[in-house]
């Protein structure tokens, strides 16, 4: 996808430095209509119980902080509008030089407890984000690498000179780190940080009520108070329970709707269907850090192995074909030549170059997945268990809850729990090392937890490249084939956001990571 108007007026671009690279500021109405009952929400996957943004990779939890958090800027990533950033805290994003950027902030700004927004807790939060100990690191870090300095209290400099990638990769990264306050991240994180959000949304966290997390309006948002009186986040773990939930008006929105429910809702004259490509890919994630697929051989095998057709066969609308580690929408997209495709001589030859000739020799293999979260994660989970044993691996899917599940996600020393492991990865900004340098560098080990020296190389090159074109230039002819090549996971598709909604619900908007803007929502 090419974004080159997204920077038309950079620096990097080759446009007059000082010039602002993102659109201009979006315009919110000051009308407000009638304030109007709580919106209701049921998510399809529970919480972890630390409210620390930081400290957790839990998607419902991050669209929670989408209601109550803010962020310098938001990009809705739309297909048909790619390049739209919003400012949100931020005023304006000036490139000084290819290592110098200056955020210019909005003022007057509070947040939940009462303590102004100002550049301190941007440099706060820059720093407690990037640090190595974070479960949900945020890129570029670490911070031996930038420097952030506040000339005034509406001013935010960063300085990437010391790691020697451009500023411009901030850009990105402001789409995605809710803003928090520098007090309470000298608190510590096992503080106040853990236990409950303090952000400078449009709904002011409340409690935690069992599987409900109450919000209300804050009054003090910087555009108003919001039209609804408050939202209510409820964990249903049930698919059809969310439904029926929608049908007879006890939630006003659900998510992660499957495709025959879909065709059910459409019938419906009071139920409306949002659809959207979403920044979520769903991932195979082998356990590269123990045998068999600590070999790449037995990695591309299985993946030469599995028919994505017949995934997206079985997934109908809730996926969208693509052949690349990252969304479509994320910068740096390419459908890649080299991405595995079903080729069962192509994997025999594979399986016995590794020395596993048919399958003869490889261990029992556990392939993990959930039910209840992702669409059709069991459905397509036995064709590609039925597909692998067609070619020798002996594979047994284990089909957990989302809790249970989530216990055996990540990687441990010495390999994590099973071997192949289904999950998605969503992060709300058009920056790809959010999801390819998360997973795939040996400092920053997730689910498949591989060491590799070559992807660590090519994943510092590409982050270190002189400009965003020639970072682009780096990831589609190096990092992304490389990944292809030695397929530490397999990106089966990617999301396809369906959410129900009751057709009283009005101006909700919906991101591609999930999160939701109901600022200005009404229900009736």
């Amino acid at each position: 996808m090419d974004r080159r108007r997204f920077l038309r007026n950079s620096a990097m671009a080759g446009a007059a430095l000082g010039a602002p690279i993102i659109n201009p500021d979006f315009f919110f109405s000051s009308a407000r209509a009638q304030e109007s009952r709580p919106l209701v929400f049921l998510s399809a996957e529970n919480i972890t119980g630390n409210w620390d943004p930081t400290a957790h990779t839990t998607l419902s939890q991050t669209n929670i902080e989408g209601f109550v958090m803010g962020f310098l800027t938001r990009a809705p990533m739309r297909p048909e509008n790619p390049d739209e950033v919003v400012y949100e805290l931020a005023t304006e994003i000036n490139e000084l030089d290819a290592h110098r950027l200056e955020i210019k902030l909005r003022e007057g700004v509070t947040f939940h407890d009462g303590k102004p927004f100002t550049a301190e807790d941007v440099k706060a939060t820059f720093e407690y984000g990037a640090q190595l100990d974070r479960p949900k690191q945020v890129y570029p870090g670490p911070t031996d690498t930038f420097e952030v300095t506040t000339p005034d209290d509406y001013t935010v400099i960063v300085d990437t000179s010391k790691g020697g990638y451009g500023a411009s990769l901030f850009i990105f990264l402001a789409s995605y780190l809710p803003m928090l306050s520098a007090t309470d991240i000298a608190d510590g994180p096992n503080g106040v940080l853990s236990q409950r959000l303090n952000g400078t949304g449009p709904f002011r966290f409340v409690e935690q009520r069992g599987n409900d997390t109450v919000m209300e309006a804050f009054d003090g948002y910087f555009r108003g108070a919001p039209t609804v009186s408050g939202v209510t986040f409820s964990f249903v773990g049930d698919a059809t329970t969310r439904m029926l939930s929608l049908m007879n008006g006890q939630a006003d929105v659900i998510e992660r709707l499957e495709p025959e429910q879909v065709e059910t809702l459409e019938q419906e004259d009071d139920i409306k269907i949002s659809r959207l490509v979403s920044v979520e890919n769903k991932y195979l994630w082998f356990r590269c850090s123990k045998p068999p697929f600590d070999d790449w051989r037995v990695r591309k095998a299985a993946c030469h192995a599995i028919d994505r057709e017949l995934i997206m066969e079985i997934l109908g609308s809730a996926g969208e074909a693509s052949s690349n580690y990252i969304s479509p929408i994320k910068f740096g997209y390419i459908d890649l030549e080299n991405y595995p495709e079903y080729d069962p001589e192509e994997c025999q030859r594979l399986l016995a170059e590794a020395g596993y000739p048919g399958g003869e020799g490889l261990p029992e293999l556990e392939y993990i997945t959930s039910t209840g979260f992702y669409p059709k994660t069991k459905e397509y989970g036995e064709v590609i268990t039925a597909l692998m044993q067609e070619q020798g691996f002996p594979v047994t899917l284990n089909v957990m809850e989302v809790a249970a599940w989530n216990e055996r996600l990540y990687d441990r020393p010495g390999g994590g729990p099973g071997h192949m492991v289904d999950c998605g990865w969503s992060t709300g900004s058009p920056e790809p090392d959010l999801v390819l340098r998360t997973h795939f560098h040996s400092t920053s080990k997730r689910i498949c937890g591989i060491e590799d020296p070559e992807i660590d190389a090519a994943l510092d090159a590409e982050r270190d490249a002189p400009s965003l074109d020639a970072r682009r230039e780096s990831l589609q002819t190096n990092l992304m084939p490389l990944l292809a090549d030695k397929t530490p996971a397999l990106s089966l598709f990617t999301s396809v956001l369906i959410h129900g909604m009751r057709a009283d619900v009005e101006g909700l908007f919906i991101y591609p990571d999930g999160m939701s803007d109901a600022s200005e929502t009404t229900v009736s």
